[in-house]
């Protein structure tokens, strides 16, 4: 069972229906304000990045996944990678400089973040009004020419570029940290 605003919710009833505070119309329309180009992609809802790998056919760019994590002591992280950036949370922790990893619960997710998984994206921190999230931005994923998320949905896709993606970020106040995640990389084993 989980205690939820108020509400105690119990199996299917788990999953929130609550309306976005920013819908992907909302979310397009602010890019379009500041007059930030991108390219949109609709098609069938992904929920992993195996399930992407199948629709990013016709899509150019780095093709991204996002990581909504936190540690003991509720230091919240947000960590958009490419998705070829392999990412052991153990070596995470040691990086960032905070305690064990794991990921946010969909509760956390949707109070500071104000978004559902299977659709997190970096535009989502515009949610975080309280700067309670660090923002975490794979270096590799931003040499690219243009990256890849979900705007608020995951039966869409935009493109954008790296530089916009930032400016987007600064205009919620927040700062993004753009990280060399390869020493995060697992071992591997080499027999």
């Amino acid at each position: 069972m989980l205690y939820n605003a108020g509400k105690i919710m119990t199996g299917k009833s788990m999953e929130n229906t609550d309306p976005l505070p920013i819908p992907p119309e909302k979310l397009l329309k602010s890019l379009d304000d500041k007059e930030i180009s991108y390219t949109l992609y609709n098609h069938a809802p992904v929920f992993t990045v195996a399930e992407s790998d199948k629709i990013e056919l016709d899509m150019p760019g780095t093709h991204c996944r996002n990581l909504f994590l936190r540690d003991k002591k509720e230091n919240m992280f947000l960590v958009v990678a490419a998705n070829e950036t392999q990412i052991d949370l153990k070596k995470l922790a040691s990086l960032l400089d905070c305690g064990r990893l794991s990921f946010g619960s969909a509760v956390r997710l949707w109070k500071y973040l104000g978004i559902r998984q299977g659709s997190v994206n970096p535009f989502c921190i515009a949610n975080d009004h309280e700067q309670k999230v660090n923002m975490i931005l794979d270096q590799t994923m931003m040499n690219s020419n243009i990256v890849n998320y979900h705007p608020m949905d995951n039966a869409m896709t935009i493109g954008l570029a790296p530089a916009d993606l930032i400016r987007f970020i600064e205009d919620t106040k927040h700062i993004p940290e753009i990280l060399d995640l390869s020493p995060a990389a697992p071992e591997t084993n080499q027999d």
